[in-house]
């Protein structure tokens, strides 16, 4: 295949991760009200192994060669897994469900800058002027839309609460330092570049590893695997676990068990994508979820911000950065 067709098949991934990726943030506050956060992320986080188990499997069935091995990309996927499965998602669900999905998108969009720096500095990367310049395009795009007066205001910070939907007791018994570093924790800005950083790593380390060993169904497998692995270690009450799938709310456990189907089928696209494409390109394309997420959250969640000029501006501008980047 020529060198321009396999730049736009890693296009075409990258834009199918988009949709996916849109429809995991939709699905995402819709069934935390219907399932706890913690229990959900479990759910999604096994789904994401199990599809991606199932997807491997046809593909061992389907191809004519063996599977080579490769150690260092099988680490590589690995790590990258522990940051966006589990670090990245944890940061992003929680923004997502405090402060809804536009708001909680606008943070995605350093992810690209934080990938390209970090391709630059470990992998020699390097963009064009063209390029370059449709990405900060994009990225002026995309803060128009998802920007709203007040952003970085205190009143971001979202108050502690117990499961009936009083102040928690530890909360009322905390100090004032107490009191301010569970602010600062709740704040959308530290969810937000958080969970922006991790999966700016992650992305790096599948960039890294899928160039050396293309097999992004399998390192999505490992990274879901990471994740999983991560997260019942680190998880409170893994003993009820059992129980609380028995009792919890069975459209809950269904739509989450769908969000973890959309993440790691956006995540497979994402990685094939970079094989073909500038990490940081591939990046900016997946995470142009604001343009996607902000009409359609309008439509599905009546209590959503109008969509204003500048919101269409925005758009408009995004789209026009990223045909730069395309065509160039």
């Amino acid at each position: 295949m020529s060198d321009t067709y396999l730049g736009y098949l890693g296009y075409v991934l990258a834009g199918a991760a988009l949709l996916l990726f849109t429809a995991s943030i939709l699905l995402t506050k819709l069934a935390s009200h219907r399932l706890d956060l913690g229990l959900g992320f479990l759910v999604a986080t096994t789904a994401n192994v199990v599809f991606s188990a199932l997807a491997f499997a046809v593909q061992m069935g389907l191809r004519g060669d063996a599977l080579s091995w490769n150690a260092q990309a099988f680490w590589l996927f690995a790590a990258a897994g522990a940051f966006t499965t589990y670090l990245g998602r944890f940061f992003f669900y929680e923004s997502v469900v405090r402060f809804g999905p536009a708001k909680a998108s606008i943070f995605q969009i350093s992810s690209p800058l934080f990938t390209a720096l970090m391709a630059w500095l470990l992998l020699g990367e390097r963009l064009s002027v063209l390029a370059a310049v449709g990405m900060l395009m994009t990225i002026a795009g995309l803060m128009l839309v998802s920007y709203k007066p007040g952003f970085f205001s205190r009143r971001n910070a979202v108050a502690v609460m117990a499961p009936d939907g009083g102040p928690a007791p530890e909360a009322l018994k905390s100090t004032v330092m107490q009191r301010t570093l569970r602010q600062v924790m709740q704040s959308v800005f530290l969810l937000g570049v958080g969970s922006s950083m991790a999966y700016a790593i992650g992305n790096v380390l599948r960039g890294s590893a899928v160039r050396g060993w293309n097999e992004p169904v399998l390192g999505a497998l490992v990274g879901a695997l990471s994740g999983l692995a991560l997260h019942l270690l680190f998880s409170a009450g893994k003993r009820e676990i059992v129980q609380r799938l028995r009792t919890a709310d069975r459209s809950g456990v269904a739509l989450f068990a769908l969000i973890g189907v959309s993440t790691i089928s956006a995540q497979i696209c994402v990685i094939g994508a970079m094989r073909y494409i500038p990490l940081s390109v591939a990046t900016l394309v997946t995470l142009c979820t604001p343009i996607l997420v902000f009409p359609l959250s309008h439509l599905l969640f009546k209590n959503q911000d109008r969509i204003t000029a500048v919101t269409l501006a925005g758009s408009c501008l995004t789209l026009l950065g990223i045909a730069i980047i395309v065509m160039r």
